[in-house]
């Protein structure tokens, strides 16, 4: 079983929290929908895409509620917590529809309410009650739940892991500067303020080489070091793992006990409220990857995105929720994990990315102990940046995806200006995932087969109505995890 990252205290205080939630709510049925990402996954486009069509009555046909017309009326109301920013979708949309850019990463944390009026399946709930479901979408950086596990380690244990990790593969040239800094230092020392914010400074400068689109990688703990926000230059954001530590407890006042300190401030002061205040309170969760990207960039970032979503999935309660247990101790029902942008492929690859995404996240499962209840994996593109089509070449009928490449992608040579399509064959993955995994074990380079051709577009160019309204935001499978994630409480 994954280790425990909570003590009993923390569980009585979050029980405490969860009976006060639910009065709170006892009259407005809700459900918390956590959305998180690993980099660059496409967080804020989902939500504004999920929202957008939900407003507008996009094309969701599998989404049952809205398809058999029992959606009566969906708006955003004001959000619950008042100390937590919103969700700012008006601006998202605006850049996706109007100015065709794709909306700012996640930064910090922030919430939106979406209440969907509708008419019961059931003749008899409909008897009693008018339906109606408060959503409360939380979104929040994929950083900030990988930082999770941190709660189950003292700082020795942090320091061996992420050393171990560090020397190997492309991570060892990527950290030779930080490890060669620790190792020039007597941690055993009286403590040194210029000495602490230098080797905090390598290291996160090693955490962000790792998250370069060149690399990326996906297990970069603490996640607070590549976006610090407020804390920026706080003692609990000025420390280091440090490699190689002798046996034995740090000397009082030295520069290893420091960095040990700090590490334990960390987690008090930036996981802990993170773990009580949002992810506690969670009923269900969405997880985003990019799972193409970590295939195109080779077998070290595949791994690394396994051993990502391993410290993702040990921190979720999966298990079923009743009225006792929803009071007491709330569990994630159901985790969705979403491997995006399966508009880059042609039609005829969407099964097959998400076969290897399943794939991953089943070894990802079994490697630590749990179940596999309760947890889907689907390929989806949250916004449908591509049309299919097919050319003539050489003879042969060759499938390819037709968009506008973004201001500055280069394809071939030719370096486009965001403004003129073209059309691109995406290449092809494996049919059997097994296969495409036995080439990732017998892989002795950085790059295994298949040779992909991603290319970054622009968001589409949506058509008008004859009243001059913009039709809703393209998808493809959104509705599908729409049905998952909400169906049975639309029912």
């Amino acid at each position: 079983m994954p280790p425990r990252i909570t003590t009993f205290a923390d569980e009585a205080i979050i029980a405490l929290d969860n009976i006060a939630d639910r009065a709170v709510h006892f009259m407005q049925p809700t459900l918390r929908l956590g959305v998180t990402g690993l980099s660059r996954s496409g967080k804020t486009v989902f939500i504004s895409s999920l929202v957008h069509n939900l407003l507008n009555g996009g094309r969701l046909p599998l989404f049952e509620a809205l398809q058999s017309g029992r959606i009566t009326a969906t708006r955003l109301e004001e959000q619950p917590d008042d100390a937590v920013p919103r969700f700012q979708y008006e601006d998202h949309i605006r850049s996706l529809v109007r100015d065709r850019v794709w909306p700012d990463s996640t930064r910090a944390i922030s919430e939106l309410r979406l209440t969907i009026d509708y008419e019961s399946a059931s003749g008899w709930s409909r008897f009693f009650s008018p339906g109606r479901l408060s959503i409360d979408i939380v979104d929040y950086p994929g950083e900030w739940l990988l930082d999770l596990p941190l709660l189950a380690q003292d700082f020795r244990t942090f320091s061996d892991n992420t050393t171990a990790l560090a020397r190997t593969g492309i991570r060892a040239e990527l950290s030779s500067e930080w490890l060669a800094a620790a190792a020039a230092i007597d941690m055993d020392a009286p403590a040194d303020e210029m000495t602490a914010r230098e080797i905090a400074r390598v290291f996160a400068d090693y955490l962000k080489a790792c998250k370069r689109d060149e690399r990326s990688l996906s297990t970069l703990p603490p996640g607070r070091f590549l976006m610090p926000g407020d804390l920026d230059g706080s003692p609990a954001l000025t420390f280091a793992p440090l490699p190689d530590m002798p046996s034995g407890p740090p000397p009082a006042g030295s520069l290893r006990a420091m960095m040990a300190r700090r590490f334990e401030a960390y987690k008090s002061v930036v996981v802990k409220p993170f773990f009580r205040e949002h992810f506690a309170r969670l009923d269900r969760q969405i997880v985003l990857v990019d799972a193409l990207q970590a295939i195109n960039r080779g077998n070290e970032a595949v791994e690394d995105l396994e051993r990502a979503l391993v410290d993702v999935l040990s921190c979720f309660r999966p298990g079923t929720n009743n009225f006792l247990t929803s009071l007491l101790q709330r569990r994630i029902d159901r985790v969705l994990v979403v491997a995006t942008k399966a508009d880059h492929l042609h039609h005829e690859s969407h099964d097959r990315l998400q076969a290897i995404t399943r794939r991953l996240v089943d070894r990802a499962v079994r490697s630590i102990g749990l179940s596999g209840a309760g947890i889907e994996v689907m390929a989806l593109a949250s916004v449908r940046a591509t049309r299919e089509a097919t050319v003539r070449e050489g003879g042969e009928d060759l499938p390819v995806i037709v968009g506008t490449p973004m201001d500055g992608e280069t394809i071939g040579g030719e370096r486009f200006d965001g403004n003129r399509k073209t059309a691109v064959f995406p290449g092809d993955l494996p049919e059997d995932p097994e296969a495409f995994f036995a080439s990732l074990e017998k892989a002795t380079g950085s790059r295994p087969m298949p040779e992909l051709n991603i290319v970054r577009f622009r968001p589409p160019e949506l058509e008008q109505t004859g009243e001059g309204i913009k039709l809703s935001v393209p998808h493809i499978r959104l509705d599908r995890a729409m049905q998952f994630l909400l169906g049975d409480r639309l029912a």
